[in-house]
């Protein structure tokens, strides 16, 4: 008796405590596309994706400074100290005195002309890595969504199941009562009271289950998204109300080829690798540069004696310079490149591939649940038929205590089932939207 006290004690506890955590929550009733806006602001995981697209757009202004003049001044102070003269053969020392303080100042401008096309194919680089870079925001972005999409509809399918499960506890305590009270006439056998029990013992056990995959699925949810800590989502209840549409597979092909992150990104590594390739081939060419410059030195050394006086001059002119080591430097690297390329296109070639059979596995499976559903409201229906029955014939005496049993797991493993094809529905045109890039 001490430790159905205590045990009783404990559940109250437990029930009590988890009253109070369930009032501590903010109850949010959401639909799916409400919650990806809400990803979309605050998810810490798609940071790290906007934060590289930005840098990759701080690039562009970078390669387009290529395009500016180079500009560099010095000045200079030392002190210089006396020469001396000699014969050749190092005979006749004469000591040669020279003014000691040395001064430079040098101003230089170099405005380039034509580079080969390195400036210019560098900004299309890093125009084309910015733009990569929006590709696989995107690519990033599509997976949380697809990811958050099934915390969602397997909270609507596990809150639909909890449902299921309580209601059989419901009508497995009705038949438990009914059951007593047929023993207590000594028309029922202790045995079939016992079984019973424990037919109603694992459905609740299923619940706690239940339960606490809710409280994972809603915490991976609400973490996922970037919500706040406490948030309860209750997913909209008229999802499974929504017409969704029956396009054909052509369709969901295109789509696809148009809009899948996956492709996109893919083949922009497509002509991020031509684009280096022809940066490679451009150090075969020559570099044609604006020159310009004035120097002011002293004092003048190149007079013996030297001049005490400061010397200045500018110029200005065309300036061409050839790498000729390039002939034979260069061609490795552009063969690199070449291949890069290669793999960068075969890259593009197997993704595709991927997407098509993705989008052809993801039509099929989308039909089938329709099938699939139409079976299960069947099979419930006549599942239900013959619980009622067996209910009556056990009622009559007609029936065993297994016939029931039978009866009522063949129930709810159908409503169960049920529940399963409704929300695969949903499922499957969510796959189909994440693997075409639409969602």
């Amino acid at each position: 008796m001490n430790n159905h006290r205590l045990l009783t004690g404990l559940l109250c506890a437990t029930l009590l405590s988890g009253g109070v955590c369930s009032f501590a929550q903010t109850r949010q009733v959401l639909s799916i596309e409400d919650l990806f806006e809400i990803a979309e602001a605050n998810s810490v995981q798609l940071r790290p994706s906007f934060s590289a697209e930005e840098e990759a757009k701080r690039e562009i202004s970078i390669a387009r400074s290529g395009r500016l003049p180079d500009i560099n001044a010095s000045l200079s102070l030392s002190y210089i100290g006396d020469g001396f003269t000699t014969k050749r053969n190092f005979s006749d020392y004469q000591k040669a005195p020279i003014p000691h303080l040395g001064t430079g100042l040098s101003l230089s401008v170099n405005q380039p002309l034509y580079t080969g096309g390195a400036i210019k194919n560098s900004i299309e680089l890093a125009e084309l890595k910015s733009t990569a870079a929006r590709y696989s925001t995107e690519f990033h972005r599509d997976n949380i969504r697809f990811q958050l999409a099934g915390f969602y509809l397997d909270i609507y399918k596990f809150n639909n199941l909890k449902s299921v499960v309580e209601k059989n506890i419901l009508q497995s305590r009705k038949v438990l009562v009914e059951m007593q009270a047929r023993y207590e006439q000594g028309v029922a056998l202790q045995n079939d009271i016992t079984r019973y029990e424990l037919l109603v013992s694992n459905l609740e056990l299923q619940l706690v289950k239940i339960n606490n995959t809710l409280d994972i699925l809603n915490r991976n949810l609400v973490v996922t998204a970037g919500m706040p800590e406490g948030t309860l989502v209750v997913p909209d209840t008229t999802l499974l109300t929504c017409a969704l549409p029956s396009s054909a597979e052509e369709w969901w092909q295109e789509e696809a080829r148009v809009n899948a992150p996956s492709l996109k990104l893919a083949g922009s590594g497509v002509e991020i690798s031509r684009k280096a390739e022809e940066i490679a081939k451009s150090e075969r060419l020559p570099k044609i540069g604006l020159q310009a410059a004035w120097t002011l030195d002293g004092p003048i050394l190149v007079e013996i004696p030297p001049i005490n006086r400061n010397l200045s001059y500018w110029y200005v002119g065309l300036g061409v310079s050839y790498n000729i080591s390039s002939l034979y430097k260069s061609n490795k690297s552009i063969s690199k490149s070449k291949v890069a390329t290669q793999h960068a296109i075969e890259q593009l070639d197997a993704a595709r591939e991927n997407i098509s059979l993705g989008v052809r596995a993801d039509y099929i499976r989308y039909l089938e649940a329709y099938e699939e559903l139409k079976t299960q409201n069947k099979s419930v229906e006549l599942a239900e038929r013959n619980y009622r029955t067996t209910s009556t014939r056990y009622s009559a005496d007609m029936a065993l205590i297994t016939d029931m049993l039978d009866a009522a797991n063949s129930k709810f493993d159908a409503e169960q089932q049920l529940v399963n094809a409704r929300i695969n529905i949903i499922y499957y045109y969510y796959k189909l939207l994440f693997t075409s890039g639409k969602i």
